[in-house]
Parts: structure tokens; sequence; C-alpha cells
């Protein structure tokens, strides 16, 4: 019999350009209460903010946000109704744009700032999971 997982629940919000910082601010104070703090939480918080924005310059201008703690990971599911996320974008491998470039910085820094980031995209929009592992 498998283990029941303890899920909690602490956000759903849309968003829009207008939502940005608020959805940043309940985002720091949902983390926070789930126990991430110092740099750990600044960084998911920025993660967060940078997928978020993706999707509000990228993707239609909007989207849903979902955040909770599920066996003591901290996840936070930012979802879009844009065209998707062209492949190149997608490898993990991908290199970081070069200075000059005016975007393409968001999903490679989220990337490096929480633990796992699980992207499912494709023509009717776009899923990005940011997980980071909240000290027990």
């Amino acid at each position: 019999m498998a283990e029941a997982v303890q899920t909690t629940a602490l956000l759903v919000e849309d968003f829009d350009v207008a939502l940005i910082t608020p959805v940043r601010h309940a985002v720091n104070r949902g983390a926070a209460g789930a126990g991430l703090t110092g740099q750990r939480l600044e960084d998911f918080v920025l993660a967060v903010n940078e997928i978020v924005t993706n999707a509000v310059r990228h993707a239609g201008g909007g989207g849903t946000l979902r955040m909770w703690v599920a066996g003591g990971v901290l996840v936070c599911e930012v979802v879009d109704k844009g065209a998707g996320i062209p492949e190149e974008r997608l490898s993990g491998e991908a290199a970081l744009p070069p200075s000059s470039a005016i975007s393409g910085r968001g999903l490679w820094l989220a990337r490096h700032l929480v633990d796992d980031v699980l992207v499912t995209t494709g023509e009717a929009g776009t899923i990005v999971r940011l997980s980071s592992a909240v000290p027990g």
C-alpha cells in the first residue's frame, strides 16, 4: 500500500501584468510560511517571478499560479495559454543567452535557483512546475 503524501495548499492566483508584484509578494509570504528562509526563499521567489513574467510577456498576458507543499517539497505551478515554448529554450543544457540579448534568461535562471523545474508545453499552453525542498 502506498503511503499518503500530506499536501497543503498555499496559494491559487490568476495573474496578469498588473498583478505581477502582488503575486510575487504572496509567493514570498506563502514560501516563508512553508519554511523556506534566507537565500533559499529569495531564490524560490525570484524563480517564480521569472516564470510569471514570462507568461505575461510571451504567453498571452497572464495565467494561473498554484502553490502547495507535498511531502516536504514546496511546489509552485504556473499555467498559461500561450503557444508553447520553443524547443531550443527547453533543453536543460541551454546556454545562458548573451548579455546583449533583451530576453531569454527566465527559464535558464529558474533552473539554477530551485531544486527542480518541470516544463510541459504545447500549442494549448505551458505548465512550469518549480520545486524546492523545505528544510525539516
